[in-house]
């Protein structure tokens, strides 16, 4: 084999390994989680998460259920308004359409974070494990933003 073509040979041997190293990153995690951030409130009153999560695959995904080390309990919540009266309910599942998204958001779905096992700092970051109903899950990093923040940034 000659020199210049055993280097071609490795150059695509790199390239195809580093494609196949990318897409499988991207593959590895059901979702696309963006904008990840915690609400956090004084007292060790419960914080909330929110985010938006986007499925990029053909077929829905599923939320099942969330955890942190950081905190005692994490539990998917939804915020409802009936009647002049505001409630929270925690949610068994919540499906992420196909090629679709679902925005966790105040006064919506939201991840209900109680019990911080320490102190919470404003500008930390925390991470929390969303599993899904296929027994796969990812961990997300999500920021702490004060009590009267209204989105991540």
């Amino acid at each position: 084999m000659s020199r210049r073509r055993a280097m071609a040979t490795i150059c695509w041997l790199a390239s195809a390994w580093t494609t196949h190293a990318a897409a499988g990153q991207t593959m590895s995690a059901p979702l696309e989680v963006r904008a990840a951030w915690i609400r956090w409130l004084p007292a060790g009153l419960p914080a909330a998460g929110y985010a938006v999560l986007y499925n990029r695959t053909n077929a829905p995904v599923v939320l099942v259920g969330a955890e942190s080390t950081e905190f005692a309990r994490t539990m998917i919540h939804r915020s409802l308004s009936s009647g002049g009266l505001e409630r929270m309910l925690p949610v068994a599942r919540l499906a992420v359409p196909a090629r679709g998204s679902i925005r966790l958001s105040p006064g919506g779905y939201h991840l209900m974070l109680i019990q911080p096992r320490r102190p919470v700092v404003i500008g930390a970051h925390v991470e929390i494990r969303l599993t899904y109903a296929n027994g796969r899950s990812q961990t997300v990093e999500f920021v702490v933003r004060p009590a009267n923040a209204t989105g991540p940034h």
